[in-house]
């Protein structure tokens, strides 16, 4: 598949903030009205494992984004993504009302009792009640289900277990996995 940045103008990057997933794509997009630019691709999320994104969704760096159709059935063929903790709300920088919802899931390669926990984690986001019924009714009325029937992904692959914001080189990795005593390995100072 072509590059999936191609409808951004050069110099431009896709770095969205969730208030703005929400409200400019994610409304428009249930709302049945044009979003400006149109990058963010319909995917089946569920038809594919997250390694498979690459020239599917739109990547910008190391995170890709697509809509995809709300279900419960989150299966892949190699895993799944289960849910961790609680529903997040997104709320305006204007005004501090609640305008979607955020939850997070990481992927499980496997089945449920032999499943390995990967590194992939993915943000989905949904409209709120509140923001459908507020939003629609400026407009000729829209039934709740078709409304809420969409959500925005985004996925991404963590560095490590404990993401601290930095990143190791190779050679760091590399004397990190080391089995002997790192105090025999001398360093430039």
């Amino acid at each position: 598949m072509a590059d999936t940045n191609v409808n951004l103008p050069p110099g431009f990057r896709f770095y969205p903030t969730d208030e703005e997933l929400i409200v400019h794509f994610l409304h428009r997009k249930a709302s049945l009205l044009p979003c400006h630019p149109d990058v963010i691709p319909d995917l089946e999320l569920y038809q594919y494992d997250p390694w498979e994104l690459h020239g599917r969704a739109l990547a910008e760096g190391n995170q890709w984004y697509y809509y995809s159709r709300r279900t419960q059935n989150r299966v892949t063929g190699n895993g799944y993504w289960k849910p961790t903790g609680m529903e997040e709300p997104v709320v305006s920088s204007s005004n501090s009302k609640r305008v979607g919802m955020k939850k997070y899931f990481v992927f499980h390669v496997g089945e449920d009792a032999t499943a390995i926990k990967t590194n992939w984690i993915m943000q989905e986001y949904r409209l709120s009640d509140s923001a459908s019924s507020t939003r629609s009714s400026k407009r000729k009325p829209q039934p709740k289900s078709d409304y809420n029937k969409w959500v925005i992904c985004r996925v991404y692959e963590r560095n490590g277990e404990e993401d601290n914001g930095t990143e190791l080189s190779c050679l760091d990795e590399v004397f990190l996995s080391l089995d002997d005593d790192l105090d025999e390995i001398s360093l430039p100072n």
